[in-house]
């Protein structure tokens, strides 16, 4: 089942994001390499794809997991939240209905 993990940053992260980055995206592609990702990415804080010193707000992610409690640990053990970037994190499940999903389990 697809869950929705919406994670929101502490004030001035982004000295924090850029430390973590690696390990938090080597995690992502984990996750898209086994054809379980389906979307990714920071909410910038200003109108711009590239914010600059603004930084980011928080993320989205949507991804296959087993289970509730799975995508909950796989979400509380994410290198943003171990060191600071993160202040608070949800997970919830989410139900895909546009673009038409497709079976994330026939591989």
């Amino acid at each position: 089942m697809l869950y929705s993990i919406f994670a929101y940053d502490n004030e001035n992260s982004l000295p924090l994001r850029e430390k973590a980055r690696p390990k938090h995206i080597a995690r992502l592609k984990e996750l898209y390499e086994q054809n379980r990702l389906v979307i990714a990415g920071p909410n910038p804080a200003i109108d711009s794809v590239e914010p600059g010193e603004a930084g980011f707000t928080g993320s989205l992610i949507v991804a296959d997991f087993p289970s509730l409690e799975a995508a909950k640990d796989w979400a509380n053990n994410d290198p943003y939240l171990e060191t600071g970037v993160y202040k608070e994190v949800h997970v919830k499940p989410f139900k895909q209905v546009l673009p038409e999903p497709t079976d994330l389990n026939e591989e």
